[in-house]
């Protein structure tokens, strides 16, 4: 019917016009809309390890010694999907995870989702109440038999209710110390594969190491020397290759996006209070640097993250897609 148009070209910039919006594209042409919505997923490109880090299945992943010690930035499920993707390489050298905690995701299992009220959650709470509510919450179901998974899950349809009704400083403080916990409870890995990277782990394959990266001398090999968490302690590790699995851009002013980088530079858009993304309204406006509300430039997705924070899986994505595309609609 003629009612949709894909363009293979990349987006530099979008201007607000009289009548709608002018988006500028990298071929020198433009595209004229009455709205625009950006939905541009994550950043591809967080820039971590100093600029000497591979992102897995780039064009600079190639082949590596199948011996040779490696280095991942990060041990989340990224970190999971690095492994079993050097795994089905034939790599057989050892790997080196880093990250702040050193923390691996928890197995999934199937379950049943436990049942709650909006009425059941304590919302606006400062976080420590809040966490030693959801603690309490768990031990009590598995006293009734009742698995931690099935409370995380049954948490769900109301995370970002919670996230919109904490303070300030509520979000800033859950961000700092205590995401990481819930990440690896939120976000699992298929039992086999859990059974995979345990194995590893205990057989010395791949070793967690909790700490930072505080500087990479690259030669022949690389020498990354890592800080262990809570100590002054530096240990040096050279590896043949350092992969980037640290996930998302966590300060959206860092970002490769032309379009994004381009509406903040010109104050078309801001940065939400905590930099996760764009500051947008409730109804997914983007809000430019003086607090204007945008009618003309929209965001759902990942770029949403600072105001409704748990916008990173596609059930979330398509439910918000979904109010916004009602509104539009009238």
């Amino acid at each position: 019917t003629g009612r949709l148009r894909l363009i293979r070209e990349e987006s530099l910039s979008i201007s607000p016009t009289g009548s709608g919006v002018e988006v500028a594209l990298a071929n020198g042409t433009s595209v004229v809309a009455h709205l625009a919505v950006l939905a541009t997923g994550h950043d591809e490109e967080p820039g971590a390890g100093h600029g000497h880090a591979t992102r897995m299945g780039s064009e600079a992943d190639t082949v590596v010694d199948g011996e040779a010690r490696v280095l991942v930035l990060g041990t989340g499920l990224s970190m999971v999907d690095a492994f079993l993707s050097l795994e089905q390489r034939g790599h057989r050298g050892e790997i080196i995870a880093v990250s702040r905690r050193g923390l691996l995701p928890s197995p999934h299992r199937k379950g049943n989702p436990i049942k709650l009220d909006v009425a059941d959650i304590p919302l606006g709470t400062q976080l420590s109440y809040f966490v030693g509510w959801f603690r309490d919450l768990i031990r009590e179901n598995q006293k009734a038999g009742i698995d931690w998974r099935d409370v995380v899950d049954g948490l769900r349809p109301f995370n970002q209710k919670i996230w919109q009704n904490w303070p300030s400083s509520a979000k800033r403080r859950f961000v700092e110390h205590t995401k990481a916990w819930w990440d690896i409870h939120r976000h699992r890995m298929a039992p086999e594969v859990y059974a995979r990277v345990t194995e590893a782990v205990q057989s010395g394959r791949i070793r967690l190491v909790a700490g930072r990266v505080v500087g990479i001398t690259a030669g022949d090999e690389f020498s990354v020397q890592v800080q262990s968490r809570h100590t002054q302690n530096i240990e040096t590790f050279d590896v043949a290759r350092i992969y980037d699995c640290t996930g998302i851009a966590r300060d959206i002013s860092t970002t490769s996006n032309s379009v994004v980088r381009s509406l903040v530079d010109r104050g078309l858009a801001r940065p939400d209070p905590l930099r996760l993304g764009l500051d947008v309204s409730d109804n997914c406006e983007v809000i430019a640097s003086d607090g204007t509300v945008s009618a003309k430039i929209l965001a759902v997705g990942p770029l949403t993250r600072g105001t409704f924070f748990e916008i990173d899986a596609i059930p979330d994505i398509r439910v918000q897609c979904a109010r916004l595309g009602k509104r539009l609609l009238g």
